[in-house]
């Protein structure tokens, strides 16, 4: 029997084949790591002397100085994809055609433009003595192209009525933008956001070829200035700069996911007021006219 249209429960032979796929696939992956871990091991890659390098005094503090630049990168890069997103979004939205026009090609062409040239060419051209600066730009520049576009959508995606309503309320243009449209586009379209902001993250790599110290630079830095036994330990700086990498991830999608819960809990808008039950008091006084100005003049009670 059909549990919706998009798709069918699985009768007893659907979910047999089913199980035997997964152990299959489950089996062939195991099989696949271990032939990789075998292959590592045989090279010396998994010897504890390998991974005995990150307990260096040393190591430890180029690790920390370099995690603080790569934050230090993606914080203005955020901030700045988020300003320029929110000013070319307005932009592209205005009513008038020569802005519209000139949002439309900036946005088009510098998300054409591969990201890794953009950030040389900020910083061969103009910062060439402040890499940080270079990459916070460059950056700023394409992801701030990338959130116009989700930002677009938001409000495109916000139902007329409330603009045309607002609108008969007497509130300009700007007023509708900052205080209708825009805080339910950022709302509806913040795991978009979100999820920008996690590949912005992850692009502060691209830091290296300016020369910026920042993670990727340190770990290539580390990983071919040192020699454990005649080699060098590629392996453990992957799976260790990898490993901090994931973790700054997932603590930018934490903050996403308890920034969209605590806005989901706000209470906005206008309380609206509970009626009395039927024949009480309150209901009563709610429905009887106020006062004897109801009765009219020279009218008296009985």
């Amino acid at each position: 029997m059909s549990a919706s249209v998009l798709y069918d429960t699985p009768g007893p032979k659907a979910r047999v084949r089913n199980r035997i796929y997964a152990v299959l696939g489950t089996v062939a992956i195991v099989a696949l790591l271990a032939v990789s871990v075998l292959r590592l091991s045989d090279k010396g890659h998994l010897d504890p002397a390998m991974w005995d390098i990150f307990n260096y005094a040393g190591i430890r503090q180029n690790i920390a100085d370099a995690l603080l630049s790569t934050l230090k990168a993606f914080g203005l890069a955020a901030v700045g994809s988020l300003v320029l997103g929110v000013l070319l979004a307005v932009a592209r939205l205005s009513d008038h055609r020569p802005v519209r026009m000139l949002a439309t090609g900036f946005i088009e062409l510098f998300r054409s433009i591969p990201l890794l040239i953009t950030i040389y060419a900020v910083w061969v051209a103009f910062l060439t003595d402040y890499s940080m600066w270079a990459l916070a730009l460059g950056l700023s520049i394409y992801n701030g192209c990338v959130q116009a576009e989700v930002l677009r959508a938001g409000v495109n995606a916000v139902p007329k009525g409330q603009r045309e309503a607002a609108y008969a309320l007497g509130m300009t243009k700007t007023q509708v933008m900052t205080t209708v449209l825009m805080p339910q586009a950022i709302r509806s379209m913040l795991p978009t956001i979100i999820s920008q902001l996690v590949v912005t993250l992850k692009d502060t790599s691209l830091g290296f070829v300016i020369l910026y110290p920042e993670l990727l630079y340190s770990a290539r830095l580390i990983a071919s200035n040192t020699q454990v036994n005649g080699q060098y330990p590629y392996v453990s700086t992957i799976v260790v700069f990898g490993a901090i990498y994931i973790a700054l991830c997932l603590a930018l999608s934490a903050l996403a996911t308890w920034i969209e819960k605590r806005g989901r809990r706000a209470k906005t808008g206008i309380a609206v007021a509970h009626a009395g039950a039927p024949g009480t008091d309150a209901e009563a006084g709610a429905l009887e006219p106020a006062g004897d100005a109801a009765d009219g003049p020279g009218i008296t009670k009985n």
